[in-house]
């Protein structure tokens, strides 16, 4: 029997705040996961590339999965789901995070392929490597192809689909942007039985007419509500008026990148809602000063989010 499906929707992969000495900022990152879960997101990403997961320990990743868990009972969010992220270097390493993701609170976990030895990782060794976790898994499972991460590693839909039929192999994050290899995916499995996600919200809406069961991306860490709001146009069949939203959504994704990455988002979410501090965990670095052009058009993507 296979396992469950994560639900269609708009997931966040969310940022995780320290403090100066790169310690959990732990008020700051209970204000986001509730803002983020009153913004109407269907779930949280922990862990995720943007949750900085490779730079923390295994303790500090599964007490940040309680911590999101923890957040959203007490404040009546038992519906949102959270997908740990749980990507390892070797597959003994990425058991581990699984079975901590459970005994945390996490409803499904999120597998980087290992990239370490990029020559290594053939067609059949990535299978191989993902259905020898999965067998392992306590919670349902969904493939993560981020090439960018993973020494440009890049799952094809051949590959995707052989995994699919995995039976607790769920679904699939596409954060290579590419529209076609999803559309591929979902005309052979449709999100009932395999959940295909959009990695980015520049292909949010293109993902969805192309039978995505929604997307797990970044940006909503700045503007939940903007991405709920064109999800429920979509699903209301005002394709028009969510193509609107979803070119504001393409440039937002954008200027995110070129503004600094997780940096930018932390710095930005500091100043316009008033919680967190700018700083990330070495090597990465934090974004003191924003400004120009990119900027400004994640600065007008705030204050539409606001109005909202």
């Amino acid at each position: 029997m296979s396992a469950a499906v994560p639900p269609s929707g708009v997931y966040v992969p969310a940022v995780l705040f320290f403090k100066a000495n790169e310690d959990f900022d732990v008020p700051a990152i209970k204000s986001h996961v509730l803002r983020l879960a009153q913004g109407g997101v269907t779930g949280i990403v922990v862990q995720g590339s943007n949750g900085e997961a490779q730079h923390l320990s295994h303790d500090e990743r599964k007490e940040a999965i309680s911590l999101t868990r923890k957040t959203l009972d007490e404040n009546g969010f038992q519906n949102v789901v959270i997908i740990a992220g749980c990507g390892a270097q070797s597959a003994r390493e990425t058991k581990k995070l699984c079975v901590d993701a459970k005994d945390a609170g996490a409803a499904f976990v999120l597998v980087l392929t290992p990239s370490v030895w990029p020559g290594d990782m053939t067609k059949d060794n990535i299978i191989r490597y993902h259905r020898e976790v999965a067998d392992y898994s306590p919670l349902p499972y969904m493939v993560y192809n981020f090439p960018t991460v993973t020494a440009g590693i890049d799952l094809d839909s051949d590959i995707i689909l052989t995994l699919s039929e995995h039976p607790n192999i769920v679904g699939t994050k596409l954060s290579c942007g590419n529209v076609g290899k999803l559309h591929r995916i979902t005309s052979v499995k449709p999100p009932s039985e395999f959940c295909t996600l959009a990695g980015v919200s520049e292909v949010l809406l293109q993902g969805l007419l192309s039978g995505s069961a929604g997307a797990i991306a970044a940006l909503p860490n700045l503007v939940p509500k903007l991405h709920m709001k064109m999800y429920a146009l979509y699903q209301a069949g005002k394709i028009d008026e969510a193509m609107k939203i979803q070119a504001q959504l393409g440039q937002g994704d954008w200027a995110t990148r070129k503004a600094g990455g997780v940096g930018a988002m932390k710095t930005l979410i500091s100043k316009h809602f008033g919680y967190g501090e700018i700083h990330v965990r070495r090597p990465l670095m934090s974004v003191a000063q924003l400004s120009g052009t990119y900027v400004d058009k994640l600065e007008e993507l705030i204050a539409s989010e606001k109005m909202l």
